[in-house]
């Protein structure tokens, strides 16, 4: 069985200084390969540091919501050209902290990076957090028509679900899947075809069942393969060998 981690930070300073120790953890429990996402400019430069360091790892970069009005075009244009990076996010909008850019600014900036994005054809990771009216009302009025689009940890029902693939997003789940309290998300990956899925950690946070409340990390990409693999009644070989070529395929990766 290998799994593929598709949205996970080991260039959070969680990790910092022990990225082989958990790259060999994770290859214990079949999670074989991964992409480091970024959120601003120090998190971008190390995603990019690990992947030239690490073959099985490739960096994602762009600017997260809540670093939104940091933004810096030139150097996403710059970085997004080299040979390790394989997608721009997590970019998208985020609602729930008061703190984070007004919502002008995100939707602005994260329009901008979908245009980067069409512009030099990279995949899309979307963070979307208790934003999702807007979020549709944007990519239903954007040019997105052939672009791959990752929506990373859904945590929607199954009317958003079908909204988002009737946009062509591909589906990613974290470990909100494995939570016993989250019977919408249950509904969502039951209802979602193995052929448009992925799977994540987005460590070090939102560990999976049974290490909920501890420090996540990209072994644990295992357990969300198992939480789904019950939820559709098949087995999680088939489950991670799906969204294992999934992921090579949204990212273009040979």
């Amino acid at each position: 069985m290998k799994i593929f981690d598709t949205h996970t930070h080991l260039n959070d300073e969680a990790f910092a200084g022990k990225a082989k120790e958990y790259i060999s953890r994770a290859a214990e429990l079949d999670v074989d390969e991964m992409t480091i996402i970024g959120s601003n400019e120090e998190f971008n430069i190390e995603a990019i540091r690990l992947a030239q360091n690490y073959k099985q790892l490739y960096a994602v970069i762009g600017w997260h919501p809540e670093f939104a009005d940091k933004y810096n075009e030139d150097q996403l244009i710059n970085q997004i050209k080299l040979p390790e990076v394989v997608g721009i996010g997590e970019i998208g909008l985020d609602y729930h902290w008061p703190e984070n850019p007004n919502h002008e600014i995100q939707k602005e900036v994260f329009i901008k990076q979908l245009s980067v994005a069409r512009q030099y054809d990279m995949t899309v990771s979307i963070h979307c957090r208790d934003a999702f009216d807007d979020m549709y009302e944007i990519l239903s009025n954007e040019n997105i028509s052939g672009m791959d689009i990752i929506l990373h940890s859904f945590n929607g029902d199954v009317d958003w679900l079908n909204k988002f693939l009737d946009l062509g997003l591909w589906i990613s789940y974290s470990g909100v899947s494995t939570f016993k309290n989250t019977k919408e998300v249950h509904e969502s990956v039951k209802n979602t075809p193995l052929g448009r899925m992925l799977v994540e950690t987005d460590a070090p946070y939102l560990s999976p069942e049974p290490y909920r409340g501890r420090q996540n990390e990209p072994a644990y990409t295992r357990y969300v393969v198992e939480a789904i693999a019950g939820y559709k009644d098949i087995g999680p070989t088939e489950v991670a060998q799906a969204t294992y070529n999934n992921a090579h395929k949204v990212y273009k990766i040979r």
